[in-house]
């Protein structure tokens, strides 16, 4: 079986730039018999005929090429030959490997004590204030609402 993404040029699905990207509207399964080799071009020039139009990539479902497999909402980077995921903050950035990366760095604070931290990125947060951003709740706070704590970079601290 062959995996190919169908793209549509489209401002960017996020709303975070006004830039246009090639954007995943679907992903279809073709069978390796339909496929008259395994170039990645004749599968794609086999769907824009079979589907009447169209751009299209394939996609590796075991993420042997083109980074990764894609999904609807990924955007094709024809300069990287790659399928990135869509960015899923304002704030974030590619790294080197072209994974989302969040301005301030993960915690390293996830669990005390038996205790669970459930830790969300707050954008909103971010832009009111730019040394805040990772958020979280315990897993065994019962109360309503639940307390937030903000990462300062070392602990956990509510608010």
């Amino acid at each position: 079986m062959a995996h190919f993404a169908e793209l549509k040029s489209k401002v960017d699905p996020t709303g975070f730039t006004s830039d246009t990207h090639q954007v995943v509207e679907r992903v279809v399964v073709v069978g390796n018999d339909c496929v008259p080799s395994d170039m990645h071009v004749d599968g794609e020039t086999w769907c824009a005929n079979f589907f009447k139009g169209g751009s299209w990539k394939q996609t590796s479902y075991n993420h042997n090429f083109r980074k990764q497999y894609c999904g609807i909402g990924y955007v094709y980077d024809s300069t990287k030959d790659k399928f990135l995921c869509p960015q899923p903050h304002k704030s974030w950035a590619l790294d080197g490997n072209d994974d989302w990366q969040a301005p301030i760095t993960y915690p390293t604070v996830t669990e005390e004590g038996g205790v669970r931290y459930f830790i969300l990125w707050n954008e909103t947060k971010y832009q009111a204030d730019n040394t805040k951003g990772w958020e979280a709740t315990k897993s065994n706070d019962e109360s309503d609402p639940q307390t937030v704590h903000d990462w300062n970079g070392t602990a956990w601290v509510s608010e």
